[in-house]
């Protein structure tokens, strides 16, 4: 997975290549309402790319499956706080509860066809697998760490990893359906129509 993926993943923004869509995957939040610092890094990615037009729209997609629990709007807030930009330009996906899900939704619901996935190095791989497997014209950006994560939570990161390789590798292979799917909503739209 590793080896068939490392081509397309950068690590520098300004040799990216321009691509319609970057897509943000969700990661953990808190009960205050602040973003974690494996998912400020994502959203930062995401918007550094679209800043220096590397993409026309970002879609952040996470797990807003209850009230009490969710990524996206949580995302979107942080965004509003730290960023001047075009709010038609960021669409929300709030089924993503898996980065097979964000794939599948993003092509089905979102009807992307190329993008730029924003994640940390230890996920990125099995997300670009996924993406490209299931038809999209993917590449991967491992945005900055503003905070550089101690070396054993990332060796924690890659243990766990390899098993998430081994499901994405069987969900690939069966063309597992996500839990929801929906209306169309096209990215070349406007992302206000994606909020609740």
């Amino acid at each position: 997975m590793i080896l068939s993926t490392r081509k397309f993943v950068y690590t520098k923004a300004e040799e990216v290549p321009e691509k319609y869509t970057a897509i943000v995957l969700g990661a953990a939040v808190y009960k205050n309402r602040s973003v974690s610092f494996v998912f400020r890094d994502r959203i930062e990615g995401g918007m550094e790319l679209l800043k220096n037009n590397k993409v026309q729209k970002v879609l952040i997609s996470g797990d807003h499956g209850h009230k009490s629990y969710d990524e996206v709007n949580t995302a979107l807030s942080y965004i509003n706080v730290m960023h001047h930009f075009n709010e038609s330009d960021v669409f929300l996906d709030h089924a993503g509860f898996s980065t097979y899900d964000s794939m599948y939704r993003a092509r089905d619901v979102f009807c992307v066809s190329d993008c730029i996935v924003v994640t940390q190095k230890f996920h990125i791989y099995r997300a670009i697998y996924i993406a490209r497997k299931l038809g999209l014209d993917a590449i991967g950006f491992i945005p900055e760490e503003k905070n550089p994560f101690r070396k054993r939570v990332k060796l924690s990161w890659e243990m766990r990893e390899c098993l998430a390789r081994v499901k994405a590798f069987f969900s690939v292979a069966f063309n597992a359906k996500p839990g929801l799917l929906g209306q169309k909503i096209p990215i070349t739209g406007d992302g206000n129509s994606t909020r609740d």
